[in-house]
């Protein structure tokens, strides 16, 4: 940002269809930002939550860590978060056949926000980060 164009050149036409699409790409930017702070925000309070859950005494080996279900043998069996290691239930996580194993909900949050204010700081993002599924991984 802060360069100046040079618009002498075109008509009136096509320096007014330039300016919109900048103003558009500004738009564009300012509500990736927004959405990018609202899920940083979020991933902290819940971050703040399992920290508070997990000290709780053998909390996460009855209970799921992100929607406190408790744990059953066939109907909500625990699995394990490749990334954060705390228990979740099936409902909370998602299967990464490349990685064999599942990443609960807040650590696919996580990676989706690293990977979105990477391109962002890049100024490179021109369409908002996928939220789901596995091409996230790059």
């Amino acid at each position: 940002m802060g360069r100046k164009l040079d618009l002498s050149g075109l008509t009136d036409d096509e320096a007014e269809h330039v300016l919109r699409v900048v103003r558009r790409d500004m738009k564009l930017r300012k509500k990736e930002e927004d959405r990018l702070s609202d899920l940083k925000h979020e991933l902290e309070e819940e971050g703040a939550r399992c920290l508070l859950l997990a000290k709780q005494c053998g909390f996460n080996e009855q209970c799921c860590i992100r929607c406190c279900g408790p744990f059953s043998f066939f109907l909500k069996p625990r699995r394990v978060c490749l990334d954060c290691r705390y228990n979740v239930c099936k409902a909370c996580c998602s299967y990464r056949q490349h990685k064999n194993g599942y990443v609960c909900v807040f650590c696919h949050k996580s990676r989706i926000l690293v990977l979105a204010l990477a391109e962002v700081t890049r100024g490179t993002v021109v369409e908002p980060v996928p939220v789901c599924g596995d091409d996230i991984e790059r």
